[in-house]
């Protein structure tokens, strides 16, 4: 149960501090083109492809790093991270073309 545990917050920090680096550095690239997310009603979306990415990495390789040595640690078939991947950088395009 310890392991479980320990896992779960190493899960949330990945989450917290991961979505934190991409989010940062995902508004400087956007930057360099001149776009600004600060009042953009879309951000949810760039939100989003951010939180599919770390899912994808965490699935194909950070689970196996961690303490959870439990059943049911399978990496994502290729096709299905291709579309994950596919669908998060989909949704980083798409909120300057709709603002």
């Amino acid at each position: 149960m310890t392991r479980f545990i320990l896992e779960l917050l190493r899960v949330i920090v990945i989450l917290l501090l991961g979505g934190a680096v991409l989010d940062a550095l995902i508004k400087h690239v956007y930057s360099w083109f001149g776009i600004t997310l600060d009042h953009n009603p879309y951000v949810w979306l760039v939100w989003l492809a951010i939180y599919l990415f770390i899912y994808v990495l965490y699935r194909n390789s950070l689970q196996f790093s961690g303490w959870y040595k439990g059943s049911g640690r399978i990496k994502l078939s290729k096709p299905m991270t291709l579309s994950l991947v596919g669908l998060s950088v989909f949704l980083l395009i798409l909120p300057p073309l709709l603002n």
